[in-house]
């Protein structure tokens, strides 16, 4: 089973911006498509963005126009650029990669943005 370790969290202000990684064990070429999803507390689990094995990206409304995903495949590691950041992004950001109707969670780093 693949294992997802998700890296780059932490405590910014309003306004500025983190970069999220999702290193994968082993190549992510087999994923037909990968994303970040993120839960606040008391609120449901929300997709944030996806991209697929073609390049095809995909986001939220909340956050379109602010965070970009991309993958490298060289380096088996998907990314999350997060500009101008809410307080409203404060969230555990999780990643997924889904291969032959399998999907794979990380465990999750911890986004917080202060007013």
């Amino acid at each position: 089973q693949v294992q997802l370790v998700e890296s780059g969290g932490g405590l910014v202000q309003a306004g500025g911006s983190l970069r999220l990684s999702c290193a994968a064990s082993g190549s992510i070429f087999r994923f037909n498509a990968m994303g970040w999803a993120r839960r606040a507390p008391g609120k449901q689990r929300e997709l944030v963005a996806v991209i697929t094995s073609g390049g095809h990206t995909n986001y939220a409304d909340s956050v379109k126009g602010r965070f970009t995903i991309s993958r490298d495949n060289s380096k088996n590691t998907m990314y999350l650029q997060m500009h101008n950041l809410k307080p409203e992004d404060t969230a555990v950001y999780y990643c997924n990669a889904e291969s032959a109707g399998i999907r794979s969670w990380g465990q999750g780093t911890q986004v917080t943005v202060s007013s």
